[in-house]
């Protein structure tokens, strides 16, 4: 029962890292909580299963098209959201603010165009357990584990090995210094959103699989969610959002298991108050925000 539980909230919790992983990048570079990326979480998981209710797409074509969706959805509020605001002299409130205005247009979209009600993937994908004696997994949990996990080892290894991912680090830490020394950092921007949005597409996906449910308000929950470990694992810390997601569904995972479904949400939450009563900058935050280490 343990080890099932456990199991059971690793596959949660990875998808609320992936989720994290967005509100940290551009958070790390731009300094903003970006309040649209739960609705581009939204649109990412309809893309999905528009792609494979329509179109007859794989699980994993369906979530190369929701990346690349949630990528021009990046670079759409990029260009249109943020970008206009850097170049005024503004109150650091408006870029939030921004970010909202999108997040209240895109749902209104989606209600428009899929409907109030909640969809659902295909029978085909509930997906049948493996029973492996000590605890039981489905064939969506080993793809949702397997997917969530990968995002997660090769973005870290990107943003330490390569140049690209070294830019954006070097702009996190500081967007003037890293001008000077050549990093083209309005670019850096850019690919940031447009990365960030990526992953929160693919994590709509990924938690439509899990729940079997999509629907045009699903973004509000998960943004919170992914806001909260944001904050548990350490303000633009990327090790800290890929932790804190994890704890947070194994928090939530637990309460249902060993107390009551309702309080789910008010356990984990309450777990993330009394540690930030203990650690308030979260659990790998330091003084000052850690950009893309």
């Amino acid at each position: 029962m343990f080890l099932q539980q456990v199991v059971n909230g690793l596959t949660l919790g990875s998808t609320y890292a992936v989720i994290a992983l967005g509100y940290t990048l551009i958070f790390g570079v731009l300094n903003i909580v970006n309040m649209a990326h739960g609705e581009i979480f939204m649109i990412g998981a309809f893309v999905g299963l528009m792609l494979v209710t329509k179109f007859n797409f794989g699980i994993v074509g369906a979530l190369a098209g929701a990346m690349i969706i949630g990528a021009v959805l990046g670079y759409l509020l990029e260009r249109v959201a943020l970008r206009p605001l850097r170049r005024k002299e503004v109150s650091h409130l408006a870029p939030l603010i921004s970010t909202i205005g999108v997040s209240i247009f895109l749902e209104s979209v989606a209600l428009k165009v899929f409907g109030p009600q909640a969809q659902s993937f295909p029978t085909m994908y509930a997906g049948q357990l493996l029973d492996l004696g000590i605890f039981k997994i489905s064939f969506i949990q080993l793809i949702i584990l397997a997917i969530s996990f990968g995002l997660m080892f090769v973005l870290r290894f990107w943003l330490a090995k390569t140049k690209a991912g070294k830019s954006i680090r070097a702009t996190a830490e500081n967007i003037e210094t890293a001008g000077l020394l050549g990093v083209d950092t309005r670019r850096v921007i850019v690919m940031t959103v447009m990365l960030a949005s990526g992953l929160g597409a693919v994590a709509g996906v990924l938690v439509g699989l899990a729940f079997n449910a999509v629907e045009p308000t699903m973004g509000i929950t998960m943004g919170f969610k992914g806001l909260a470990v944001l904050i548990l694992g350490g303000l633009g810390n990327i090790t800290g959002a890929m932790v804190g997601g994890l704890l947070l569904g194994i928090a939530e995972v637990f309460s249902v298991a060993y107390g009551d479904s309702s309080y789910r949400d008010a356990v984990a939450f309450g777990l993330i108050m009394i540690l930030l009563f203990v650690r308030p900058q979260g659990l790998f935050g330091g003084s000052t925000p850690q950009g893309g280490r």
